[in-house]
């Protein structure tokens, strides 16, 4: 069974979305300098966008985020730990969430969306890695592993 299915319990994946949520804050909240403020003011105007915003793209997203990682997190699993396993390849955990994210704001009609991605996009790899712990826990705290 992969991460999707793993996780698409209605009441266990609002819990998943909530902790993701508030990952998301704490790792835009950690960011200094001229690029954590750039940051901070990119997600501020994306939360702008419509009240609960941020939870609405991270539920949206999720399945295909998770499908995404899921032959990441299966070689972790034939490791025996699939959490660790995504933290010592968080590059590539990364790039596999970022894929899905490029497709996304492909199709996407909101243009402060779609410009502030475009925007952030090239420094986007190394702030995904660096959330890929804290992921990873999220994911490992929701999974029989």
């Amino acid at each position: 069974m992969g991460l999707s299915e793993g996780l698409s319990n209605p009441e266990k994946k609002a819990s998943v979305v909530d902790d993701i949520g508030n990952m998301i804050e704490a790792q835009i909240a950690s960011k200094s300098g001229i690029s954590g403020i750039a940051l901070k003011t990119a997600f501020a105007a994306i939360k702008g966008v419509k009240p609960g915003y941020i939870s609405y793209v991270v539920e949206q997203i999720l399945p295909q985020s998770f499908t995404a990682i899921d032959p990441i997190w299966s070689e972790g699993v034939q490791t025996g730990d699939p959490v660790g396993y995504l933290v010592t390849n968080r590059s590539r955990t990364a790039n596999a969430l970022l894929s899905v994210t490029d497709e996304r704001i492909k199709k996407t009609q909101r243009q402060i969306v779609k410009g502030t991605y475009d925007k952030l996009r090239n420094s986007a790899q190394q702030h995904v890695e660096a959330a890929v712990p804290d992921l990873a826990k999220i994911i490992g705290k929701y999974t029989n592993t």
